[in-house]
């Protein structure tokens, strides 16, 4: 019999357990609990030890889309940086640079959901 749990070796050398899909069913009553307890560690599920999905808090689905969509703020930045480095003149200090792309260095990142290494 088929074990429940693959460990899968990521690129970056960090392993994750992949369950398999039809355990996965069963545990999201489960999942639930734990989010609502704030343990948003995630489900990463699939077939023959292969990741192909994973379960998350719904509130960090929020953040991590509106991150994705912001195309603007992404282009925005990446033109500033491209223009910044094609530019022979002196570098300038990171909080010019920050503002002129719009980020507050001073500003609180909520990290809470990500464990530290």
């Amino acid at each position: 019999m088929d074990s429940e749990e693959t460990p899968y070796l990521l690129p970056d050398g960090d392993r994750v357990w992949v369950i398999k899909t039809s355990t996965a069913a069963g545990l999201l009553p489960q999942m639930l609990e734990r989010f609502r307890a704030d343990e948003p560690e995630p489900l990463i599920f699939g077939d023959a030890g292969q990741p192909e999905a994973v379960v998350i808090p719904f509130d960090l689905w929020r953040r991590l889309d509106a991150l994705a969509a912001d195309e603007k703020g992404f282009d925005h930045a990446y033109d500033e940086v491209r223009r910044r480095l094609a530019d022979p003149q002196p570098s300038v200090p990171l909080e010019e640079a920050a503002a002129q792309i719009g980020w507050d260095l001073d500003e609180d990142i909520d990290d809470s959901d990500f464990k530290p290494r």
